[in-house]
């Protein structure tokens, strides 16, 4: 009998012993549709409270979803979850990754990977079809990533797909990242330091087999509409400036861009790839780098993001990705729209003077990013600007760095990254952390909370805008469509429900979940949003269809499409023949949101107290409108939401009638005998 979707195994892969296992997949499908919901099943059940990030006992899970290697549109995603070693404090979480990867290990037969224990010394997994070899990384420890993934491919074959990590991840930086083809990474969480804490360098796959769609023709159907894809050639165009918005600056001789899928099977190119760009270890020679939407800010970042309402908040008549509003040929826009002034109302970002324009600069920055395997996102968005704003305001003068700090000077940072990569000297040693632990080290009081006097609203012309010189925000994240620090512009609705999904999780949702809403929607919040039903309401959404990318698996630029709210149920069903209705899908992510709820009450102790604090301070800095808002409106919002979502409000925990309404009467009985289920 043909299986369509799933290949119906998961490799066990025990490091300690160097065993392998199998797992039947259909223990966990369709109840748990696949990818991050498998894998948040697999973590409760598998993985005791008050084992941490860099134990033995944590399990490293990675998962594909239904859709992934069958050519539907962004069926190339897959998901790590596991203990954060980025988190503050650790926690589960989560990181998604495009790729080749996700792919090539169905086509080597496997739905996914549990791995677990710690190897005895430097090891990578080679995984080619049935059969898993557990093999010397001693060659490879060392290396950068590049020369990695090329090491093994010299191995084993130019069609070997690794996902490997750097020196960052072997020195257990808490930042460290994995990567894949195509500099695809899985970024958020440190899980490249949860590799290095299990002497893992990499696995890499080779798979002969396919991965069969249930049906084709829906297939074809999906691949033409999904994300209104361009449907037209990527050619690489000659720019002579670079940047955006107060960032722009002129490239000497120019350079070369493309745009291109991340990943398998996918019908966008909204990943940018950067060709002939100076690189970090040699005048003489250029890289070509993939990058996204962080980025840009690499090169300058004077001013924040300009934003307009479309990005956030659609229509019927205009429903308009940003990556289709920045393109060369953005799609025409309806002019009949009575919102339509409103939509594209251009609202400037803040004023941020944290470092000028400089391409070399931004360029050695990303490129040593890549090579070590550190999180660019928390390097550009917080250390960066946290080095900037001490700067300004005098604080680092007696920390004891070797040389003057200065986010502007590149030899600066080519020494820091460096220090950080290897944990070199006291300070390699502080900031190796991350930075919600190193402002703790250091005294959060001045390291912390000090206020940069640097930032000014272009909302509000000439509005200064109080901002720490930490841009944290919660769960040692920093800051992301918050209206503070990166990408701050958003309105007041948009960042209260982007506080509220922050808070009910471990780590920035806005990377895979950015916030959407119709515009009709906006109005009906009205100028009271934290006692607004329909704003919960849209949180839920965002949150469920965040929960649904990383299973079945899709995409941010794909998902959620609030005029085809079934899309994500019909690939479901065109990948694996089995029916699923869009209110079956919704429950299968209401019972993933409950299993991530589930461990972080058990084995992490999170309650309404711990979440409502965690976000709060964070809102008490103002918007670029000067906006807050209030202890007694933040706490009516968070009642709206739990009333909602079934949890008690006293405590945030999900009553026995919400458990049992989602087919967890089992973690039900397990909250009742721990004392967290409430009467």
């Amino acid at each position: 009998m043909t299986q369509y979707g799933y290949i119906g195994k998961i490799a066990r892969i025990n490091l300690t012993d160097k065993t392998v296992g199998v797992v039947n997949t259909f223990d966990y499908v369709p109840k748990y549709i696949g990818g991050r919901a498998v894998a948040n099943r697999i973590f409760y059940d598998e993985v005791a409270p008050g084992v941490g990030a860099f134990d033995p006992e944590n399990k490293m899970i990675y998962m594909t979803g239904p859709t992934t290697g069958t050519g539907i549109p962004t069926g190339g995603r897959s998901v790590f979850c596991s203990i954060a070693a980025n988190n503050y404090p650790e926690q589960y979480a989560w990181s998604g990754i495009g790729g080749w990867i996700g792919a090539e290990l169905k086509f080597a037969g496997w739905d996914g990977l549990i791995i677990e224990g710690k190897a005895a010394e430097p090891t990578y997994v080679f995984i080619e079809d049935d059969d898993i070899q557990f093999l010397s990384a001693a060659p490879l420890w060392g290396k950068f990533v590049h020369a990695a993934q090329a090491a093994l491919r010299e191995a084993h074959g130019d069609d070997v797909i690794s996902c490997v990590i750097g020196p960052a991840g072997e020195n257990l930086m808490r930042n460290a990242s994995l990567t894949t083809s195509n500099d695809n990474v899985a970024a958020k969480a440190g899980f490249g330091a949860v590799f290095g804490a299990k002497n893992l360098k990499a696995f890499a796959v080779r798979g002969t087999g396919t991965v069969v769609p249930a049906d084709i023709e829906k297939l074809f159907y999906l691949r033409k509409h999904m994300g209104t894809p361009y449907m037209r050639p990527s050619p690489v165009v000659h720019e002579d400036e670079h940047g955006m918005d107060g960032n722009r600056i002129p490239v000497e001789g120019g350079w070369d861009r493309g745009q291109v899928a991340c990943s398998h099977g996918c019908n966008q190119h909204c990943c940018r790839l950067m060709i002939n760009i100076p690189s970090a270890f040699s005048e003489k020679e250029t890289v070509n780098q993939v990058e996204k939407c962080v980025g840009i800010f690499a090169y300058g970042f004077q001013e924040d993001c300009s934003w307009s309402p479309i990005m956030t908040w659609e229509t019927e008549q205009n429903a308009i990705l940003p990556c289709k509003m920045l393109s060369d040929e953005p799609p025409p826009i309806d002019g009949t729209d009575p919102y339509i002034d409103k939509l594209f109302e251009h609202v400037p970002g803040d004023i941020t003077n944290y470092w000028k324009p400089d391409f070399h600069k931004g360029s050695v920055m990303m490129h040593l990013c890549n090579e070590y395997g550190i999180d660019k996102w928390d390097v550009i968005v917080w250390y960066m600007t946290w080095i900037a704003s001490c700067k300004a305001e005098g604080l680092l003068d007696d920390l004891g760095f070797d040389m003057e700090p200065d986010a502007e000077n590149e030899a600066f940072v080519r020494y820091f990254l460096d220090m950080i990569t290897y944990r070199k000297g006291r300070l390699g040693k502080i900031f190796g952390e991350g930075m919600a632990r190193a402002t703790r080290t250091l005294g959060q009081e001045k390291y912390a909370k000090t206020i940069y006097q640097g930032r000014y609203s272009q909302v509000v012309p000439g509005l200064k805008l109080d901002i720490p010189v930490s841009l944290e925000s919660a769960w040692g994240m920093s800051y992301h469509w918050a209206g503070r620090g990166y990408e701050a512009t958003i309105n007041r609705p948009g960042w209260l429900a982007i506080a509220l999904e922050l808070m009910t999780v471990t780590r920035d949702n806005q990377t895979v979940a950015h916030f959407h809403d119709t515009y009709d929607h906006l109005l009906a919040i009205g100028d009271d949003p934290c006692h607004s039903e329909v704003l919960i309401d849209s949180v839920i959404m965002n949150e469920n269809k965040g929960e649904m990318k990383d299973s079945v698996s899709t995409c941010e630029w794909q998902s959620p499409d609030l005029l085809w709210t079934s899309m994500e149920a019909e690939m479901y069903t065109a990948a694996t023949g089995i029916e699923m209705t869009e209110a079956d899908i919704n429950d299968a992510a209401e019972r993933s949101k409950l299993l991530m709820r589930a461990i972080t009450m058990r084995n992490f102790g999170r309650d309404r107290d711990m979440e409502v604090n965690a976000v709060f301070p964070t809102l008490q800095y103002p918007d670029p409108r000067g906006e807050t808002v209030t202890w007694e409106d933040w706490n009516d919002f968070v009642d709206l939401y739990y009333r909602k979502r079934g949890w008690d409000i006293a405590t945030g925990w999900p009553t026995r009638e919400t458990w049992e309404r989602y087919g967890l009467a089992d973690i039900a009985d397990d909250m009742a005998s721990i004392g967290k289920l409430p009467a």
